[in-house]
Formats: C-alpha cells, structure tokens, sequence
C-alpha cells in the first residue's frame, strides 16, 4: 500500500458522518483533476423500490432538474453500473439513448466524467463519478491515475457503506445462527417444514421456530420474503 493509499483509509476510516465523508472524498477528487464528484449507493431491498443515496457537489440546479425528470431512470451511467464493474468514460455514444439529459448536462458544466461501479457480497451497489467542466479526459491522464481512482472507488464504498446501511438497511447487521441459515436455505429452495424436518433430522416445531425467528429478525412479512432478503444480503 503506498502513501497515498495509507492518506485516504487514515482520513476516512475514523469519520462517522457520511457528509464529512464525502467531503473527504472531494478533496481527493481533486488533487485527481476533478471539480465534481458524486456517489450513489443502491441497497438491494425492498425488491420493488431499493432505497437510493446519492451524494455530490453538482450544481444545484443540475440536482434540481435531474430529480425533477427522474433522470436516475435513463441515466446511461446508472445502466451501465448495473451490469459491468468496469469503468466508464463519458462519451456522446455513451448518452446517445438519453440526448435531453446529456445536453442538460452540459449546459451546467456537467461536459468531462468518468465513473465505475463496486458491488459488496451484502447485494450493495454503488458508484463514483468524477466529472470537470473542461479538459477532455485524455489517455495519458486516464493511464495514470486509473489505479487511484479505481482505489477512491473502493474505500468510497466502504466508508459510506459504514455509514449509511445500518441507517437504511438495518438487515444488513443481521445475525443467523448456523441453523436458522440451514433451515432459511432450504426454505428458499421450496421445501415444506415437513420436507426441512426430514432433511435435517429434526421435528417441524423446531423447523417452524426457527423460521419464525428468521422473520422476526429480518423484519419480513413471511418465510419467502424473509428467505429472499437474506438471499439478497449475501446471508445464505
């Protein structure tokens, strides 16, 4: 680990505060080149609507509109973040399926970026953007501080990962004991309690009590709910 690794885990390892945090991560943004930094963080429940943080220093207006036209649902960035780890250059093909929101962009000095995405084995995704409004990011630039921005996009993730999931997702703090997970597995897998019973050499009672704890402990409304989100939370 070099020295410019060591600076960034001592500032962020002991802040609390996910806007302290993030200003911790602007700074190095900017010794990168970068004016603008931004990172969103996608917890993988509820199912239907995960719960969404985005944090950054855009231009208020720019954060305004983008709301305002759920620009989040169209942001080719976003897509790409969803299906690939690897980073991503700004580039007109890139937002072709979304011109409105790549000229909006622009217009507020939005005009240079590169993002990446992290996933973590609790289902967590995030992704960190550093953007400029001139100065094309060129392949000298891009070759030397890939590594760095790559590793800002790690301990970026960790930190406010830290920060934010017991807040946002209290599940992801969960405990299961060796048996409730057997049990939750199998369950998961479509076997009754009578079938888990059999498997497990013990009685259905015992099945049921163990079910009944795992849905109290992740809040679910039933063992199929309770066996998707542990599934999703990396806790089978």
């Amino acid at each position: 680990m070099n020295t410019w690794q060591e600076n960034q885990l001592q500032a962020l390892q002991s802040i609390q505060s996910e806007q302290q945090l993030f200003q911790t991560l602007l700074s190095f943004s900017k010794e990168l080149g970068f004016d603008y930094c931004a990172y969103g963080l996608r917890m993988p429940i509820p199912v239907n609507q995960p719960k969404t943080v985005m944090l950054n220093n855009y231009p208020t207006a720019w954060q305004a509109q983008y709301q305002a036209k759920d620009y989040l649902a169209v942001d080719p960035t976003v897509h790409h973040a969803m299906r690939s780890l690897l980073p991503v250059i700004w580039t007109d093909e890139l937002f072709s399926p979304a011109g409105e929101l790549w000229e909006e962009a622009r217009s507020h000095g939005l005009r240079y970026g590169w993002a990446q995405a992290i996933h973590d084995f609790h289902g967590t995704a995030g992704m960190l953007t550093l953007a400029r409004s001139d100065e094309p990011i060129s392949a000298t630039e891009l070759s030397a501080k890939t590594f760095k921005m790559a590793w800002l996009t790690q301990v970026a993730h960790a930190g406010l990962s830290r920060c934010l999931a017991p807040k946002l997702m209290p599940e992801s703090q969960v405990k299961l004991s060796n048996r409730e997970i057997s049990v939750l597995r199998w369950t998961a897998d479509g076997k009754t309690a009578s079938e888990i019973a059999s498997i497990l050499r013990i009685t259905e009672r015992t099945v049921n009590f163990h079910i009944n704890n795992v849905v109290t402990k992740l809040n679910a409304a039933n063992k199929t709910a309770a066996a998707v989100k542990a599934a999703l939370l990396g806790l089978l």
